[in-house]
């Protein structure tokens, strides 16, 4: 029996392996600017973009999102256990649901723990995890997407 055997490539005689230095010195001008940009916003006390604006919340419904496989995920009412929506292609329902399991795994909590599904004064949709923290905008991923949340609020 042959064996392969496997050189480590290695450097030509008086030619050592280096970055080149406007490579460096990019990566030091990037990691530079990126401070004085944090750092102003901090002094300045700009405010933050992107923060959701805050407002009352009109409607909220608790949700246990029980996942089966990347795709499907059965959808139940907190307070009673009834299926609200049994999704064998959950679509993006499964894809949050996913997320939201992810982040309970990396708390160690049980993924079928309810959530919220909290509908804002302002037109805001979100999915918000009390134990976690862990929340999603469901509005900023279309229309569609959203619309599928809508009914899971509105499902009896």
């Amino acid at each position: 029996m042959t064996g392969i055997i496997h050189h480590p490539p290695q450097a030509r005689a008086g030619q050592p392996e280096v970055v080149p230095g406007w490579l460096v010195g990019a990566m030091i001008g990037l990691a530079l600017a990126s401070l004085a940009l944090v750092s102003f916003a901090v002094l300045t006390g700009r405010s933050h973009v992107g923060v959701p604006a805050q407002a009352a919340p009109v409607a909220e419904r608790s949700l246990i999102l029980d996942g089966h496989g990347a795709r499907a995920v059965t959808v139940r009412d907190a307070a009673d256990g009834r299926v609200i929506a049994d999704l064998a292609h959950g679509g993006f329902v499964a894809v949050v649901q996913n997320g939201l399991a992810r982040e309970r795994e990396v708390h160690g909590l049980d993924p079928r723990l309810p959530v919220r599904l909290v509908a804002y004064a302002n037109g805001r949709l979100a999915l918000v995890d009390p134990e976690t923290g862990w929340s999603v905008e469901l509005g900023n991923f279309g229309n569609q997407n959203r619309a599928a949340f809508e009914r899971l609020m509105t499902t009896d």
